[in-house]
């Protein structure tokens, strides 16, 4: 628990740096695009925070008040990720609207794509390591971050290959395009967090623990 607690205090510092660095691309390039990346990194900025948060709950012992301990702590923490990353491409779809009607010119490209693949490279290794490790430690508030990083860049590469063609053309529409798809690609993302974590705070049955752990105990019974 120590390690994870760790983990996720860094990635909520490392969701701050991200997040500047994304909100300056955007200054640059004015591009509703690149605002869908760095709107996702706020949200990377509070959950992480209330991650580290929860995570230092429940690592708590149990008490008089919560005689089970405070593990379920982690599925609140992972709902409200869920729920903020639905409104965050509820906003971007907003955004992109707003671009449609009284559109403006893209600015300093070079400059904002650069910016942007940095992060991505720093998102996915990250991402990757926090989900392994939230996957050994059964940490749902880690597994949602390191899900939520991968995603993020996914979304962030192909933004990156969006505003490359818009570069290329020289089509306008491919901007607003672009936020729009990773707009659903959020919202996605984010209903199924939510959905991960509802089933945890209902104790819905793990289907695949429950085989995995069946496996187990035929395989080391004895005679």
């Amino acid at each position: 628990m120590k390690k994870s607690l760790q983990l996720q205090r860094n990635l909520a510092f490392l969701a701050i740096l991200l997040l500047g660095i994304k909100l300056l691309a955007w200054w640059l390039t004015g591009s509703v695009a690149v605002y869908t990346d760095a709107l996702e990194s706020i949200v990377n900025v509070f959950t992480g925070l209330f991650g580290w948060y929860s995570l230092w709950l429940a690592a708590r012992p149990r008490d008089r008040n919560h005689p089970y301990g405070h593990g379920k702590v982690e599925f609140i923490s992972s709902a409200i990720e869920g729920l903020l990353i639905i409104l965050a491409g509820l906003a971007i779809i907003y955004e992109a609207g707003v671009q449609w009607y009284h559109p403006e010119p893209i600015r300093k490209l070079d400059k904002g794509l650069l910016l942007l693949a940095f992060t991505a490279l720093i998102n996915f290794a990250v991402g990757t390591y926090a989900l392994k490790t939230g996957k050994s430690s059964h940490s749902a508030t880690l597994q949602a971050a390191g899900s939520h990083l991968r995603t993020d860049t996914y979304s962030t590469v192909g933004i990156i290959i969006g505003l490359v063609l818009l570069k290329i053309t020289g089509w306008q529409w491919l901007d607003i395009a672009v936020a729009l798809f990773f707009a659903l690609v959020i919202l996605t993302t984010g209903y199924r967090i939510l959905r991960r974590s509802m089933a945890g705070i209902m104790d819905e049955a793990d289907l695949t623990l429950l085989d995995e752990l069946i496996q187990y105990l035929e395989k080391h019974r004895r005679p």
